[in-house]
């Protein structure tokens, strides 16, 4: 074939390849367009036989410095790659320039936390409702949503606790000792404290709820008797925050990255954290000090003379 042919003919002539012989949809074909019109604006006037390892990973990280996701930035070196793997069976190239060349590493993105107050205005202001015979439905709710919060625990965990400790029991109040003994990942048991709030809540639903039909000794249960399920806690938190207005879309999770933020901000204790929250490694509790770092950021521009925009 014509090795002469222009930087734009080759990428023609391999767009029309992956349409014909590949047979990939048009939208597919669209999306190597695009990629390939980014990469002849990088590239400038270098013919496609002169890129090389280094220029390729020049423009990967001018991508990067544009704030472009790097999701994005692999998906259009895998574009590229691919393209000058067709190019090299149709003319000479001294190498893949893409080959090798990898995508800037995703950053893990920080758990969504609640502030105090929206945390605080969640799990206090029970959603009322003007249907009858849901008051011990709302009841739950509020036993719930405290104890998620007051304790940090997964939803699994909330779902799995018992009235009182038996056989098999994964987990139960004690009241008593204003503690929840949970088994959570790896069937490992722990004991968390419990808060003076949910301690209440939880009372005022003792006191409403009904004999389990399903035989267990579940501390919670559905409207139907039943063990409740960690998704109806899920959809039940849900409506329960668009209706108190939490300014979030609201899961139990964020629950829990609220209740390990919070006492983070407050006690800056990362070992105790990570005991409350059953965490093997203080690698996972450690995401939290960069939750505690925005808060403090936050503090320090609205708060200090010289961080207020004037």
């Amino acid at each position: 074939m014509d090795s002469a042919r222009s930087k734009d003919g080759w990428a023609d002539a391999y767009l029309a390849h992956l349409q014909t012989q590949r047979m990939l949809s048009d939208h597919t074909v669209a999306a190597y367009r695009r990629d390939l019109a980014e990469l002849i604006a990088l590239s400038g006037d270098k013919a496609w036989p002169a890129l090389t390892h280094f220029d390729v990973r020049r423009y990967a990280a001018q991508l990067h410095s544009k704030d472009l996701d790097p999701r994005s930035i692999a998906r259009k070196l895998s574009g590229w790659r691919g393209f000058f793997t067709w190019l090299s069976g149709q003319i000479h190239l001294a190498a893949n320039p893409v080959e090798g060349v990898r995508a800037p590493k995703r950053g893990k993105p920080l758990p969504k936390a609640l502030s105090v107050d929206d945390a605080v205005h969640l799990v206090s202001a029970a959603a009322r409702t003007a249907a009858a015979g849901e008051e011990a439905a709302e009841v739950c709710n509020r036993a719930m949503f405290e104890l998620l919060y007051s304790s940090g625990l997964r939803v699994s965990e909330l779902a799995g606790l018992d009235a009182a400790p038996g056989k098999g029991s994964l987990g139960w109040l004690e009241a008593d000792n204003a503690e929840v003994i949970v088994t959570g990942k790896g069937n490992k048991m722990r004991r968390v404290p419990v808060g003076r709030a949910a301690l209440d809540a939880v009372a005022a639903w003792l006191a409403l709820r009904p004999a389990p039909t399903d035989g267990s000794n579940a501390l919670f249960v559905s409207t139907r008797g039943t063990r409740i399920s960690p998704r109806v806690v899920q959809l039940r938190l849900k409506a329960h925050g668009l209706k108190a207005g939490t300014p979030a879309n609201v899961h139990p999770h964020m629950l829990r990255h609220s209740f390990a933020s919070h006492v983070l901000q407050s006690s800056g204790d990362l070992r105790a954290v990570q005991d409350m929250l059953g965490h093997a490694s203080i690698t996972s509790t450690q995401v939290y000090t960069a939750l505690d770092f925005q808060h403090l950021s936050k503090v320090y521009d609205t708060a200090h003379p010289r961080a207020k925009v004037k």
